[in-house]
């Protein structure tokens, strides 16, 4: 069984809740990503901070990029898979939250994130596509 130990992109970076927009946009530019986990003080996940929150909820509202923190910008609680998970519940909690990464969490600790394109490398086309399908679709 495919778990999302086996497909997930490990080590990943956070970006703190402190650290403002500009911080987390650098950071993101440095490593080639879009999306970084965002971490509290305490290293506990408090949500996911994408390149596309950086541009529609700072840029085009004219906030200070400066001023703002990755914090301010999490939504709620981030949506996360167990490391041990098998592949099905990826494609069932990335399709039912419609969502192309998730954090990988074993135990309280994040220890990488599974993306849509992970999953593009590691499962068979038909899933694959039904998931790409799911995430595209504009309800």
């Amino acid at each position: 069984m495919t778990t999302a130990r086996d497909i997930m992109t490990a080590d990943a970076t956070c970006v703190r809740s402190s650290d403002t927009a500009l911080d987390a946009a650098k950071k993101m530019a440095e490593l080639g990503v879009g999306a970084m986990p965002i971490c509290g003080e305490d290293n506990k996940l408090k949500g996911m901070l994408t390149d596309r929150d950086i541009v529609v909820k700072v840029l085009a509202e004219g906030k200070d990029v400066r001023a703002l923190s990755a914090g301010e910008l999490a939504q709620g609680e981030a949506v996360t898979i167990g490391a041990d998970d098998s592949a099905d519940e990826i494609l069932r909690t990335m399709t039912e939250h419609r969502v192309r990464r998730l954090p990988v969490i074993d135990g309280h600790t994040l220890v990488g994130v599974v993306s849509q394109a992970d999953v593009a490398r590691a499962l068979p086309n038909p899933s694959t596509g039904e998931l790409v399908e799911a995430l595209s679709y504009d309800a």
